[in-house]
């Protein structure tokens, strides 16, 4: 069972429900874009009240070579993962800058990273399965998929030159957005073959994802990475350690199709999830 504790380090974490920026007291940071990127404001959708940013980057030569087609990795926290000048207390993730080099050397296969945008203080309703009586919040996340499944999806393939299938199709976040692709992933094993799960929130309402796990009439041919720091919380590991197991006796395989990385040290921020990325891609998309 979650401490209070362990709920309190999550909230610090997503305070100002990592909207991305500074304060608005503080010079703007300049731009730290690397790579082609196409920006996509302000997309509407049917199923969601607030609308929300999209960013893709672009691998090498996807402009030069025109009949190439490519996977796909749609991630959580848009606004964090390639830009300082709009990342959460101004730390980015660093996507871009490890993707293209990842790319150039050959490690990875070329593949398209779409940004979606939290909104802010709607960001813990649309991350989360459950309405948590104790936090008085959530419970979006089924509206929040039929976004990403029906609308966003189609809206990308069609614009660009993807590969839409389900072994080309990845989801990922970080804490509660890592909480979320782990639970759309396995709603929507159809869509998704991909996961990267990093420093998930587990203890929301009570470990639910853990019974969404323990629930699954048959495993599918899902391919995860699972990660946590050791210094998130003195509950937080534990907690995916007990996720990393649950999801060993459905069947996954580590080192196999479930990759676990605990690591020393590892914070609850932008700058440790970036750092592992450069892991996370390897395993999910591998230059074969």
């Amino acid at each position: 069972m979650e401490s209070k504790r362990e709920n309190e380090i999550d909230e610090n974490n997503e305070r100002g429900e990592k909207t991305g920026g500074l304060s608005p007291l503080l010079p703007p940071l300049p731009h730290t874009l690397t790579g082609e990127f196409r920006h996509h404001p302000n997309i509407q959708s049917k199923f969601l009240e607030h609308n929300r940013d999209i960013i893709v980057y672009l691998p090498p030569g996807y402009d030069r070579d025109i009949e190439r087609r490519y996977p796909v990795l749609y991630l959580q926290d848009g606004q964090n993962l390639f830009d300082a000048s709009t990342a959460f207390a101004g730390e980015e993730w660093g996507v871009d800058e490890t993707a293209e080099r990842l790319i150039t050397s050959g490690q990875i296969e070329p593949l398209l990273i779409v940004g979606i945008y939290n909104t802010g203080i709607f960001r813990i309703d649309e991350y989360t399965p459950t309405y948590d009586a104790r936090q008085k919040k959530g419970g979006k996340a089924d509206q929040y998929g039929r976004f990403i499944v029906e609308e966003l999806k189609s809206f990308i393939d069609l614009s660009y030159r993807t590969f839409p299938e389900v072994e080309q199709t990845g989801l990922g976040g970080s804490s509660l957005g890592g909480l979320v692709t782990l639970y759309l992933g396995l709603k929507y094993p159809q869509i998704f073959s991909k996961l990267m799960v990093m420093s998930p929130s587990v203890w929301w309402d009570q470990r639910v994802i853990l019974r969404t796990v323990q629930s699954l009439r048959a495993k599918p041919s899902t391919r995860i990475w699972l990660d946590i720091g050791t210094k998130e919380g003195k509950y937080t590991a534990g907690h995916v350690r007990v996720l990393r197991d649950a999801l060993i006796t459905q069947g996954w395989r580590l080192k196999d199709d479930l990759k676990f990385l605990e690591v020393n040290g590892g914070q609850h921020n932008e700058q440790d999830w970036g750092k592992r990325v450069e892991p996370a891609l390897k395993f999910l998309f591998p230059n074969h």
